[in-house]
């Protein structure tokens, strides 16, 4: 067990309420330190003699995939499923229960965050992360909240970034995927000795209100940012 001091992954575990307590539906809290425990590493199929090097080269080690890769069947079979590797470089991972599927890079490993639904983040990149939120909610589409830049600038302030770090907001469009709509935004949150730059989409299904987060250090923003790209857009709602 570790201690996450002051994650941009976790803060604002859903310190919803001031944006969206008056809308009667969202009670959260969010948390400067969180404990959190590596599950193992999310491999695609191999045989059991067979190793795969990580991506960096010179920064990961060799991993043993037939020793690993039994495990990730054993992870909450019920609640979500992996699948195979489904584009070049990516893992999706499926919530069956809740209702949404994302890929994420490969190499990225699974944490347990309190208050986070689930979270895939870089050992050697902490600020490399994607976490999934959700709360319940009575309303039926994330247009109810207001336009994606109104939406997007509260959540930032305050739900996705510490209220000691400065905030950016990019951009923030919105998207229509098989007739729900998705709000996507980009912005910066920079606090004393680093800066994120991260991706966020949010969209209401099945009683729930979905927030997926991913970024990277700003330094290595321009590296990543294809990748993320590809994280954000792969979101998708289904029925629970």
């Amino acid at each position: 067990m570790a201690s996450l001091q002051n994650s941009p992954t976790i803060h604002r575990t859903l310190f919803l309420n001031s944006f969206l307590h008056k809308h009667g539906t969202f009670h959260s809290c969010s948390r400067d330190g969180i404990s959190f425990i590596v599950k193992a590493a999310q491999l695609p199929p191999a045989t059991s003699t067979g190793s795969l090097s990580q991506d960096r080269s010179g920064r990961r080690e060799v991993i043993a995939i037939g020793t690993i890769a039994p495990l990730v069947f054993l992870l909450n079979q019920n609640s979500y499923s992996f699948a195979a590797e489904s584009k070049k470089g990516f893992l999706s991972v499926s919530d069956n229960k809740d209702g949404y599927s994302f890929l994420y890079p490969f190499g990225w490993q699974e944490v347990v965050i309190e208050g986070q639904d689930k979270v895939f983040k870089d050992v050697i990149e902490p600020l490399e992360s994607v976490s999934v939120n959700l709360v319940p909610t009575g309303k039926q589409d994330i247009r109810d909240f207001g336009p994606p830049e109104q939406v997007a600038e509260t959540l930032i302030k305050k739900v996705l970034a510490p209220s000691n770090q400065k905030t950016k907001l990019i951009s923030a469009t919105e998207h229509d995927i098989e007739g729900r709509a998705y709000y996507r935004f980009e912005f910066i949150a920079q606090a004393q000795n680093y800066t994120r730059h991260a991706l966020s989409t949010i969209s209401i299904g099945n009683g729930k209100f979905y927030t997926l987060t991913t970024g990277a250090n700003e330094r290595r923003w321009e590296k990543m940012k294809d990748r993320l790209q590809t994280v954000i857009e792969s979101f998708k709602i289904s029925n629970a």
